[in-house]
């Protein structure tokens, strides 16, 4: 939470290191279920006939002894992967929320007032993108300064003021400044891994329970079934503790990403309004859980328990607390009027609906 007797810079300072920290947990936790796994198949082998009596301290000695020989292909392969995610994870993020980039021709006005906000920050201009839903969210993502970009909802341009849409901007362009979009993008790509890795086995399980285990119904296939079951049930673990690493990372930097708003638009007001126009208005249509967790508000909690954002309410409670601001009531909010840039009258845009429906 914000606190006023704390400086700003110490505590993005704090919360990147314990980021850093709980980073740095993802190779051990992947080499810790690559070991179970070794135990688990090293179970199936003391099932056989031909090697009963094997004691529990040897199967330990075998899982150490298959960790040790292929560490070095385990991890090669998460760099590989880790890699691959690195070059492309910008496609993948645009397929996933389903935007689309915008120029300054397009949206003028939106253009205009992020590259405003960098050239006051001293920083690159990020990519603009927008997604065609009435939700109104917003998110930054990317892992460097060539791949960085801010996405919003056409439902936030049309719902919010101008300057409560700058400070949205500002609350995404803080992310990027403090390295949160980085460290979440890692976050994701590990979780992905996992999540890859679990869906296989489980596929393989189903395949085998369905098709493989009629076929050999006279072999002796029951131990190699039931390890593929604790190697799925073993991978399932890992990847909820990689979601819990990412709710973690998730939840405190959205009170410095406010700060860091009212920072840059030295406009608490804006902040705090944007945030109740937004609060249960955000649920981007077909968007993933992984999108969910970068933008400025995610209400629905995973499955039903874990919220990945702090509530609304206490957001705006905060900046008014550390600004001495005043809360205004969401009946008392100032109405929106859009300027026509927003909204141009001339030509269809394919990409755009909206502007089509409105030209008719």
């Amino acid at each position: 939470m914000i606190a006023p007797t704390i400086g700003l810079s110490t505590h993005i300072w704090n919360n990147n290191l314990r980021c850093i920290a709980l980073l740095m947990i993802y190779p051990v936790l992947i080499l810790g279920i690559f070991w179970l796994i070794s135990l688990v198949l090293s179970g199936t082998v003391m099932a056989r006939p031909s090697v009963q009596g094997i004691e529990m301290d040897t199967a330990i000695r075998f899982a150490n002894q298959l960790a040790f020989d292929y560490w070095p292909m385990i991890i090669t392969g998460v760099a590989i992967w880790f890699t691959i995610a690195w070059f492309t994870h910008t496609r993948l993020i645009r397929k996933m929320a389903h935007s689309h980039p915008v120029t300054r021709e397009e949206e003028p006005e939106l253009y205009n007032l992020l590259e405003n906000l960098c050239i006051s920050q001293g920083m690159i201009m990020p990519r603009m993108e927008i997604i065609e839903t009435h939700a109104r969210n917003a998110f930054a993502s990317g892992i460097s300064k060539n791949t960085y970009s801010v996405t919003v909802t056409r439902g936030l341009m049309k719902s919010l003021r101008k300057e409560e849409l700058e400070a949205v901007l500002a609350h995404e362009l803080t992310h990027i400044i403090n390295r949160d979009v980085r460290l979440l993008i890692v976050t994701i790509i590990f979780t992905g891994l996992f999540g890859f890795l679990s869906q296989i086995i489980w596929n393989n399980l189903r395949y085998t329970l369905f098709f493989g285990r009629s076929r050999n119904r006279n072999n002796n296939n029951g131990g190699i079934f039931v390890a593929m079951i604790l190697i799925a049930i073993i991978l399932s673990i890992g990847y909820l503790l990689s979601l819990l690493m990412r709710f973690a990372l998730s939840r405190r930097r959205e009170y410095m990403a406010d700060a860091g708003a009212v920072e840059m638009t030295k406009n608490p007001q804006a902040m705090m309004h944007a945030l109740m126009r937004i609060a249960g208005r955000d649920k981007i249509p077909n968007a993933s859980n992984d999108i969910a967790m970068m933008c400025i508000e995610n209400h629905s909690a995973f499955l039903g328990v874990f919220a990945t954002h702090p509530p609304i309410d206490k957001r705006i409670k905060a900046i008014a607390q550390v600004t001495n601001s005043a809360i205004l009531d969401e009946m008392s909010l100032p109405p929106v009027q859009k300027e026509e840039s927003f909204a141009p009258e001339h030509k269809p845009n394919p990409k755009n609906p909206w502007l089509n429906l409105k030209n008719r």
